[in-house]
């Protein structure tokens, strides 16, 4: 029987925000076409964890993209550069560069593909690291570009990026997941997660995850090491 949904492709990296995404996106009505991307990030685990959460709540496709971010480094994801156990001012050393960008143009291509007019992505501007490309004023200019620079864009219905989370703090993402259904205790959000996906439970992304479970009221389900 085919599926009559609209289709959208889902940025799911297995981490919360984006299953939490993912689970909106399916709750939207939408055929939801998964996409992963190793980037040659230090925490791989994720990887796994996306495949996991692409199963969990019914994607009817999952692709992991590679494409080699080591190569020019810059980053303590991509390079030999120490993760930071505490924030400090400014864009942290965790910024991979371009990384949003260069994720949502891979997403941007497979949509064409398989013929979608939305992309959805777990962007926060909220309660995060302070990257750039985490804004919406980045989201609504990457619109912009889709729409100017497709076939789609120019010649079909137009494309459209959602970032539901983007407003939201993480005890309203965490409350949200547990509405949604989704065992967070199968995400992987930190930043030096080990092979078995198990957090350290000291990086800012770490930090992050634990205040928004406490701030929500809601037990936290992280896997420790």
């Amino acid at each position: 029987m085919s599926d009559s949904r609209k289709s959208a492709v889902v940025l799911v990296s297995g981490g919360m925000d984006s299953a939490v995404t993912l689970a909106l996106a399916s709750e939207r009505g939408f055929a939801c076409h998964a996409l992963s991307v190793a980037y040659g990030q230090r925490h791989s685990s994720e990887l796994v964890a996306a495949a996991r959460m692409a199963r969990a709540m019914g994607a009817v496709a999952h692709k992991t993209v590679s494409i080699d971010l080591r190569s020019i480094g810059g980053s303590a994801l991509t390079a030999d550069i120490d993760v930071p156990e505490q924030g400090g001012a400014g864009i942290p050393i965790t910024y991979v560069p371009a990384r949003n960008t260069i994720m949502l143009s891979i997403a941007l291509g497979w949509a064409e593909v398989v013929d979608a007019n939305d992309i959805f992505c777990g962007v926060n501007a909220i309660d995060y690291s302070g990257y750039p490309d985490c804004r919406p004023p980045f989201i609504e200019a990457f619109e912009r570009l889709a729409n100017l620079a497709t076939r789609s864009g120019v010649e079909g219905s137009g494309l459209r990026v959602h970032a539901p989370l983007i407003q939201m703090s993480k005890a309203d993402i965490a409350r949200e997941g547990v509405r949604l259904g989704i065992d967070f205790s199968q995400t992987i959000s930190c930043y030096s997660a080990d092979d078995a996906g198990l957090a350290c439970g000291h990086c800012d992304a770490c930090r992050l995850r634990a205040e928004g479970f406490a701030a929500a009221g809601l037990a936290d389900p992280t896997r420790y090491r």
